[in-house]
């Protein structure tokens, strides 16, 4: 089958490359010809585990192709995948659908034959039948059919995600709607994972309610955290044992600064406003939203009181930027937060990220950029584990306080043992929702 994929960002190309790798003829358009060029010289815009081997194979197969050309890409295309961006609308924190709207009406004007038209970024309510009166408006003789299937990939996991889903949500309403879409997802079928199709509406609803909930497990276990920090216990543990139970399982459950990424905090504020277009607000995802700011804001106090109080003239060594480890994606992360809250405090601040430093340069502005965790924390009194790459969780921690001015960890993700960190030769130590 020929399916295009309209948008190279993050969810378009791994989902070209992946239905490439399943055997469909993909092509993949861009409006940036500095991004084409690049996939075209075999390079990758984003940074994610495995997708430049998995991109290189189907290309030379000749499965997968990149264009400017949206009427090269719909040529004979039988599906046609919408993944353009749908950020949060400046104002009232509803997603801007205008590059979704946009894509519809370009794909409407193109088609000469019939296509289904899938949408793939992620859009409240109501968006796909929207869609349709675009499409109708901008070519009233277009044969098309409307899908949603949203995406449940999680950065750093999204091939395994892709490759061995949950589930995979098709919203479709038409004969020849299901049955495009079930040849697409076959290679799945035959796998044994499942396939859900439902209607528009609930197809739209599911990847919201999914990402809220998780979000609310986040915060939820961040206020946890607070409260272990007052109480004596710790957060950890409670964690373990709450997740042990079968109904509320273990993920999404570690105590940290915050969630942050392309998802959970665009989604939460869009799936907020539409409860409040509705009549129906939802109280507890508003909740989730409050207490997550709140949560980003607590790191600060708590690097100041480790600090002693003032972080005025003081070098602070932040390790790890980016919203989690295995991704380049910076968007909410809590650093942006943090980072600019010590800058403005007075700090020195040095940062080491495997992949941050793309985006992080024009995000935080005023940091010094090192390549060596040692290197980052010479003369510092203070050291920060922000992001919990794998190459931060087995340092030697001897080596890390023998090089700093004063040294003390404040260790936002709980990778290290408090008392192995002050055995070490750190005079302090500040993990959260931990004694």
């Amino acid at each position: 089958m020929k399916i295009a994929v309209i948008g190279t960002g993050y969810v378009g190309l791994v989902s070209g490359v992946c239905f490439s790798d399943f055997g469909h003829e993909v092509v993949c358009v861009d409006k940036s010809a500095a991004k084409i060029a690049t996939l075209e010289a075999g390079g990758v815009p984003i940074y994610e585990p495995g997708l430049d081997q998995i991109m290189a194979r189907n290309v030379a197969a000749g499965r997968l192709k990149f264009t400017t050309s949206l009427d090269d890409a719909l040529e004979d295309a039988q599906a046609v995948f919408i993944a353009v961006g749908t950020p949060t609308r400046r104002g009232d924190g509803h997603a801007d659908l205008t590059y979704v709207m946009e894509a519809a009406a370009e794909i409407a004007r193109g088609l000469k034959g019939h296509a289904v038209v899938v949408t793939k970024s992620t859009v409240p309510v109501g968006t796909n039948r929207k869609v349709a009166e675009v499409m109708r408006e901008a070519n009233p003789a277009a044969d098309f059919d409307v899908a949603s299937n949203p995406e449940f990939l999680r950065e750093g996991s999204a091939i395994e995600d892709f490759m061995r889903p949950d589930r995979v949500v098709v919203g479709a309403e038409t004969e020849r709607a299901i049955a495009v879409m079930s040849d697409i997802y076959r290679p799945l079928y035959l796998r044994d994972f499942p396939i859900v199709f439902t209607d528009l509406e609930s197809a739209e609803m599911i990847k919201y309610a999914a990402n809220a909930f998780l979000a609310t497990k986040i915060s939820f276990i961040n206020e946890i955290a607070t409260l272990c920090e007052r109480t004596g216990a710790d957060v950890r543990a409670v964690a373990k044992g709450m997740g042990m139970d079968r109904r509320i399982g273990e993920k999404f459950l570690h105590a940290g600064p915050g969630y942050g990424g392309s998802c959970f905090p665009k989604d939460t504020r869009a799936l907020a406003r539409t409860g409040q277009e509705h009549g129906a607000p939802l109280r507890i995802v508003e909740t989730v939203i409050q207490v997550n700011d709140e949560v980003k804001r607590r790191m600060v106090d708590k690097v100041v009181d480790l600090a002693g109080g003032s972080l005025a003239g003081k070098r602070v060594a932040v390790l790890g930027v980016t919203f989690k480890p295995n991704t380049d994606d910076m968007r909410d992360a809590p650093s942006l937060t943090l980072v600019p809250a010590l800058i403005g405090l007075g700090a020195e601040v040095r940062v080491v990220d495997p992949q941050g430093r793309r985006e992080g340069e024009h995000l935080l502005p005023g940091v010094a950029w090192l390549e060596d965790p040692y290197a980052a924390a010479e003369g510092a009194d203070l050291v920060v584990m922000l992001t919990e790459w794998n190459e931060f969780r087995a340092l030697d921690l001897e080596r890390l306080s023998g090089v700093m001015r004063q040294p003390r960890m404040a260790d936002l993700r709980n990778i290290y043992d408090r008392r192995a960190v002050l055995d070490a030769g750190f005079a302090g130590y500040e993990g959260v929702g931990r004694c």
